[in-house]
C-alpha cells in the first residue's frame, strides 16, 4: 500500500500516476458569481436548460452581437447566400471576365459611380441600366439610355413596330413602310425620280452619330440577312455569319429569327424584360452573360 502522498513507489520507485477527472461542464457565456470561484466539474449531459436552448436558438449565450446582453445574434451568411443571379462579363476573346454578384434588390449598370460600371465605354450612358427583382424574377430596365439594351434571342420573337435589332455590328430598326402618294406639285408637275416599290415593311440601317445608312424595303413576306447571298448583305462586316437572321411578316405580326449564327442575335429591350439564366444581354460595348444562382 502506497500513501497518497508518495509521487514514487518505494519498493520499486516507479513513478506514481494520479487519474484526474478532466469531465467538466461547458458553458457559453458569462459564468454565475459563483461559477467564479470554482468551476463545477460535472458530466458533459447535465447542462442546463438555458444553454440548450441557446444553442438551438443560434445565440452564443451573450445575447447581443456585441456581447451585451438582451439582443439576440443573428446569423450572417454574407452576400454570397443571398444572391439569387449574377452577371459575367464575355472578353474579347470569348472568355468569362469578371463577375458582378446580384444580392440586393436594384443594381445599377452604366459608365457612371455605380455599381456595375464600365468607365471606359463611351456608349454607355452614366446611369444606362438597372438589373432588379420583381415578382421573384429578374429584370433589366432602361434607364433612359441613349444606346438602349439588347437581349439575345433564342426563339422566333415578335417585334413591335419600330424595334432595333442588332445583328453583328450592325443597328437595323424595322418599321411598317408607308406608302406615299404619287402627288404633282401646285403647278401640275409630278416629281421626277426612281419608281417607289411597293413594300410592306421597311429596315433601316442606323450609323454611329446617329444617321441612317441604307434603307430596304421588304418586297415579300420575309428577308434575310447575312454576310453572303442573302437579301441583304454585310460581307465586310467579321460579327456576321453567312446566313445570319430571318424577319418576317405573317399577317399584322412581325417576328425576327436567328439562323443558327454564332454571335447571335440581338433585340433592343422595351422598357424592362425578364431575364432567364444563360440570357446574354448587350450594354454599350459590354457582352454579359445572366447567370440564375
Amino acid at each position: 500500500m502506497v500513501a497518497a502522498s508518495q509521487r514514487f513507489c518505494p519498493h520499486c520507485g516507479t513513478r506514481i500516476i494520479v487519474p484526474v477527472n478532466f469531465e467538466v461542464e461547458t458553458r457559453v457565456g458569462p459564468r454565475s458569481s459563483s461559477q467564479h470561484a470554482a468551476v463545477t466539474t460535472q458530466p458533459h449531459d447535465t447542462r442546463d436548460t438555458r444553454d440548450v436552448r441557446d444553442a438551438r436558438d443560434g445565440r452564443d449565450g451573450r445575447d447581443g452581437r456585441d456581447g451585451k446582453p438582451g439582443r439576440s445574434t443573428l446569423f450572417f451568411g454574407g452576400a454570397m447566400q443571398a444572391a439569387r443571379a449574377k452577371l459575367t462579363l464575355i472578353r474579347g476573346d470569348g472568355d468569362d471576365g469578371v463577375s458582378f454578384t446580384l444580392a440586393g434588390q436594384d443594381h445599377l449598370a452604366g459608365r457612371g459611380d455605380c455599381p456595375i460600371s464600365f468607365p471606359d465605354d463611351p456608349f454607355l450612358s452614366p446611369i444606362h441600366a438597372n438589373f432588379a427583382y420583381a415578382s421573384n424574377q429578374l429584370v433589366v430596365r432602361d434607364q433612359a439610355s441613349l444606346n438602349g439594351i439588347y437581349v439575345r434571342i433564342s426563339a422566333p420573337t415578335e417585334l413591335a413596330n419600330g424595334a432595333m435589332v442588332l445583328v453583328g455590328e450592325q443597328v437595323l430598326s424595322v418599321e411598317r413602310a408607308l406608302q406615299p402618294e404619287d402627288l404633282p406639285d401646285a403647278d401640275g408637275t409630278y416629281y421626277s425620280a426612281s419608281m417607289l416599290r411597293q413594300s410592306a415593311l421597311e429596315i433601316r440601317q442606323n450609323l454611329r452619330g446617329g444617321q441612317i445608312g441604307w434603307v430596304h424595303r421588304m418586297a415579300g413576306e420575309a428577308v434575310t440577312i447575312g454576310r453572303e447571298n442573302n437579301d441583304i448583305n454585310f460581307p465586310d462586316d467579321p460579327f456576321i455569319s453567312g446566313r445570319h437572321a430571318e424577319l418576317k411578316l405573317s399577317g399584322d405580326m412581325l417576328s425576327v429569327t436567328d439562323l443558327g449564327s454564332r454571335n447571335g442575335t440581338f433585340v433592343r429591350v422595351q422598357g424592362e424584360r425578364v431575364l432567364r439564366h444563360g440570357d446574354y444581354v448587350f450594354l454599350g460595348q459590354q457582352l454579359l452573360r445572366v447567370e440564375i444562382v
